[in-house]
C-alpha cells in the first residue's frame, strides 16, 4: 500500500467513524505524530514549521509544561468545590496580568466555555437580552455562541437577539474613518435591537477580529463603540482567545492595545498549552450581581492539574521573554511580507500584532477585489511546502498567520522562502495574473 493510499484510508475511517460534519484542513491532509517546539512531525518523519496553531502557545510540548502537568497529575486532580492553594496561585497570577478592575476569574475547560458563561453573565448583570458580534465572528460551538458565530456557515443562524456589524476595511477605506465606522456600525445595532422592543447585554468581540479577516489598526479604533453599548446599559466582552497572552508583542492582551478595558474578559486553551483549560476574567461587581442570582460549578475548570500547567505557562512567557520576541519576530515578519508584497501585488495588504499576521490575497493591486481561491492555492502550496498556515475573513482570501509565540528569525526567513516560491510557481503557471 503506497503512502497516498494509507492517507486515503485514514480519511476514510476518519468520515466512517467521526461523520461528515468536521473538516480536515489542506488538500494534503496533515498526519502529525510528534510536536517540538514550532515543528511537527508527520507520519512518514517529515517535518512541518508551524505557523497556523495558537493553542501551543509557548511551543508543542514544552518540557516545563509536560513536566508540570506530570507532577501534578501524580498527586491530585480535583475540582473548584475543594480547596487548592495551586488554583488560587494561578488565579492571582492571572489577575495580575489585567487591570486592577478586573478582580475575579472563573475557570472553565474551554473558550466556548467562557463565552458561553460571559453571555450568562452580562445577561444576569443587565438584564437586556441583546448581543452585538461582527459579521464574521467565532465565538465557539454551544448553542448560545454559535448563535453569535456567523463564520459557522449557514447551518448556525444568528438568533433574533443578534445583530451583526461589519469591521472596517482599512485595506480599502483607510484608517482614518475607521473608528468613526465601527462606532456607526454599533449604534446602528443598538438601535435595530430598540425597534425589536431590546437592549443589548453586551457587545462580544475577538480583539484581533480573527475570523473577520484580522483587524489590528488603527489601535483605538474600538472605543467609540464600546461607549455606546454602555451608554445604552450593555458591557463589553473581550475574547482573547486568539489574542491574548502575549502575542500582539506590545501587550499581554489584545483589549490593551486599544486602551480600553473590557467589563467580561475570555480566554481559552493557550493559557494551557494545548491543555484544555479556558477561563472568564470579570469585573467584581458583575459577578457579585451574577453570583446574587445563580450557581456555577464546572467540573473540570479549575483543576489542580490545569491550573498547575496554566502556571508553567505563564513562567515560560516571562522567563523566555515570549512578548518581546513577538513583538520583534512579528516586526521581522511584517516587513519581509511587505517586500514580498512589492514583487507580488497579489499580496494586496500586509498587516499584523505581534505574531498575528493577515495577508489579504487580491486578483489585481487596482480592482483589489478578494480571491478566496488563490489564497487557497498558496496555503496548500505552503503546505506541500511544509509551511502551516490558515485563511480566515468573509471571502477566506486572508491568509492567516499566528505560528506558536518561540518562533524566531530563522523560521521567519524559511516562511517568507517558501511563500516566494510558491508564489513564483503560481506565477509561472500563469495564475497570478
Amino acid at each position: 500500500m503506497t503512502a497516498d493510499d494509507m492517507t486515503a484510508a485514514l480519511v476514510e475511517r476518519r468520515r466512517r467513524l467521526l461523520g461528515p460534519a468536521y473538516r480536515l484542513l489542506y488538500d494534503a491532509p496533515l498526519h502529525p505524530v510528534r510536536g517540538e517546539g514550532v515543528w511537527l512531525v508527520e507520519a512518514d518523519g517529515r517535518r512541518v514549521l508551524d505557523c497556523y496553531n495558537n493553542v501551543p502557545s509557548v511551543g508543542h510540548c514544552h518540557p516545563r509544561v509536560v513536566e508540570a502537568l506530570s507532577r501534578q497529575a501524580a498527586i491530585l486532580n480535583t475540582h473548584t468545590r475543594y480547596l487548592h492553594d495551586t488554583v488560587l496561585d494561578y488565579a492571582e497570577r492571572l489577575l495580575a496580568t489585567v487591570p486592577a478592575e478586573i478582580g475575579n476569574v472563573m475557570f472553565t475547560c474551554t473558550g466556548s466555555e467562557a463565552n458561553d458563561l460571559a453571555v450568562r453573565v452580562a445577561r444576569s448583570v443587565t438584564g437586556h437580552a441583546g448581543f452585538i458580534v461582527t459579521a464574521n465572528a467565532y465565538h465557539g460551538v454551544t448553542a448560545t455562541v454559535a448563535e453569535m458565530s456567523p463564520s459557522l456557515g449557514t447551518a448556525v443562524k444568528p438568533g433574533d437577539y443578534v445583530r451583526t456589524v461589519p469591521v472596517p476595511d482599512v485595506y480599502r477605506d483607510g484608517p482614518e474613518g475607521a473608528a468613526a465606522a465601527f462606532t456607526r456600525a454599533v449604534e446602528a445595532a443598538i438601535a435595530s435591537l430598540a425597534e425589536a422592543g431590546m437592549r443589548p447585554a453586551a457587545l462580544l468581540f475577538d480583539t484581533v477580529f480573527a475570523s473577520d479577516g484580522v483587524a489590528v489598526d488603527p489601535p483605538g479604533f474600538v472605543a467609540g463603540a464600546i461607549a455606546a453599548v454602555r451608554a445604552a446599559g450593555g458591557l463589553y466582552i473581550a475574547d482573547e482567545v486568539q489574542a491574548g497572552l502575549a502575542r500582539t508583542g506590545s501587550h499581554m492582551w489584545g483589549f490593551e492595545r486599544h486602551g480600553v478595558v473590557p467589563d467580561l474578559v475570555t480566554l481559552g486553551k493557550p493559557m494551557g498549552d494545548g491543555h484544555p483549560v479556558a477561563a472568564l476574567l470579570a469585573r467584581p461587581e458583575h459577578l457579585a450581581e451574577f453570583g446574587a442570582r445563580s450557581r456555577y460549578f464546572n467540573t473540570f475548570g479549575g483543576n489542580p492539574v490545569s491550573a498547575a500547567v496554566g502556571l508553567a505557562v505563564l513562567d515560560v512567557i516571562r522567563d523566555e521573554n515570549l512578548m518581546d520576541n513577538a513583538a520583534s519576530t512579528g516586526r521581522r515578519l511584517h516587513l519581509g511580507m511587505a517586500r514580498l508584497a512589492e514583487r507580488f501585488p497579489v499580496i494586496g495588504h500586509v498587516r499584523s500584532a505581534g505574531l498575528y499576521m493577515g495577508v489579504e490575497i487580491v486578483t489585481d493591486a487596482v480592482s483589489r477585489r478578494p480571491s478566496g481561491a488563490l489564497a487557497a492555492r498558496l496555503v496548500n502550496g505552503l503546505r506541500t511546502q511544509g509551511v502551516l498556515v490558515g485563511v480566515s475573513g468573509p471571502a477566506a482570501n486572508v491568509i492567516k498567520v499566528r505560528p506558536p509565540l518561540p518562533f524566531g528569525a530563522a523560521e521567519v526567513e524559511i516562511v517568507l522562502d517558501r511563500t516566494a516560491r510558491v508564489l513564483g510557481d503560481l506565477e509561472a503557471q500563469g495564475a497570478l495574473t
